[in-house]
């Protein structure tokens, strides 16, 4: 078991599992920091890795896939914005209604444009041919991946951006005080709308790295994710760093079921489990 642990491919799988649950997380706590609570990153999960594929399907790129899969993210981070704070639908509400949409939709796409409800046809990805293998190689490929590169450039950028940035302060004052900010002239819904937005872009980069990992996109394939990841903004008390870090222990959890796979000592229930 020991040697399980601290393999190469324990580390590479950690890594490739932190992807979704990182940038799920990021986008969550930019959601409460802009005062909505996005539990709707499932289906942002589901929709953004659906969208990549498809896109990469028909471009043949897997840089218009990253694109349109950001897109769709951000789409739905920005309908998600509306309904709670245009049409004044509780948060709550929307993002179930937005999880189900995503959850029923994707295999209704998946049917309409591919001919299955359960899964896509391979895609290729970011193919970096010369880093396929095991081992050493296997965890390399998995940190340079762009999806990876990406959510590491986020994890980094993040917390200056709220932190540090004109943006970031309105950002806060919008979402701790709504009307003292709208008084103050900060156009309050604009700015946690875009903030919305930017989370659920930040979210759709998990599932695009989520997909492009499979090499294909799969019904229900986000198995969860998007909840823990929900789990870790809130034992973060909102703090990017702190949510990012939970989102790889999250992950670690998750590569520890699928490395330990098939042994006789560890029932599969109990395996599949463990990152819940």
């Amino acid at each position: 078991m020991m040697d399980a642990l601290l393999s190469f491919t324990m580390l590479a799988t950690t890594v490739r599992m932190a992807v979704p649950y990182a940038c799920a997380a990021m986008g969550g706590v930019v959601g409460e920091r802009s005062g909505v609570v996005n539990i709707a990153l499932e289906g942002i999960l589901l929709l953004s890795g659906f969208a990549a594929v498809a896109a990469h399907v028909a471009s043949g790129s897997a840089v218009v896939g990253l694109l349109v899969g950001l897109g769709a993210g951000a789409a739905v981070g920005l309908i998600h914005g509306v309904l709670t704070l245009v049409v004044r639908i509780d948060a709550i509400v929307a993002g179930v209604a937005l999880n189900l949409a995503a959850a029923g939709g994707t295999r209704v796409l998946l049917r309409a444009l591919f001919d299955s409800s359960s899964n896509s046809p391979k895609v290729e990805g970011f193919a970096l041919e010369a880093l396929r293998g095991g081992g050493m190689r296997a965890l390399a490929r998995a940190c340079l991946e762009p999806p990876t590169l990406l959510t590491v450039a986020a994890a980094v950028g993040l917390p200056w951006l709220l932190a540090q940035t004109r943006f970031g302060l309105r950002l806060r004052a919008s979402g701790e005080a709504p009307r003292v900010a709208a008084g103050a002239g900060i156009p309050a819904t604009r700015v946690r709308l875009a903030a919305l937005a930017l989370g659920g872009a930040l979210a759709g980069l998990g599932g695009v790295g989520m997909a492009f990992d499979q090499h294909q996109f799969q019904a229900g394939m986000s198995g969860g994710r998007g909840f823990l990841a929900l789990a870790a903004v809130i034992l973060s008390g909102w703090r990017p760093a702190a949510a990012v870090g939970l989102s790889l222990g999250f992950a670690a959890l998750d590569a520890l079921q699928i490395v330990l796979q098939g042994s006789p000592w560890a029932p599969a229930g109990v395996l599949s489990s463990l990152p819940f």
